[in-house]
């Protein structure tokens, strides 16, 4: 009888063993589990804002663009000035040639001296 009660001791404090190193197998499961959707919260709100960021981007791309086109018209403009100007300097370039042959026409005139009669 005496080797029964070690033997039903012995298989009882195998269970124990066992049972306990399931639980503790279990809790650290648990607690990795537990890290694991603490990690997904934390990621999804990373994510979340981002989202806001590239939202926000987005409205301000929207506005950069709108800005964009408004500077194109303002581009156009400047061009046609400037095309407007390069032809008034053509202009103004024949009329100095001009001005500068007819400067030498009375300058010539002035300096041949009077007939002798």
């Amino acid at each position: 009888m005496g080797e029964r009660d070690e033997l039903g001791e012995s298989i009882n404090d195998l269970f124990t063993s066992v049972s306990t190193f399931i639980k503790a197998e279990l809790q650290g499961t648990n607690d990795l589990l537990q890290l694991v959707e603490k990690m997904n919260l934390k990621v999804t709100e990373e994510y979340n804002d981002l989202g806001d960021v590239a939202s926000g981007l987005r409205v301000f791309v929207e506005q950069l663009k709108s800005k964009s086109d408004n500077f194109d018209d303002y581009v156009q403009q400047i061009d046609a000035i400037e095309r407007q100007v390069t032809e008034f300097e053509a202009v103004i370039s024949m009329l100095d040639k001009h001005v500068s042959m007819l400067e030498s026409k009375v300058q010539s005139v002035y300096q041949t001296p009077p007939p002798q009669i």
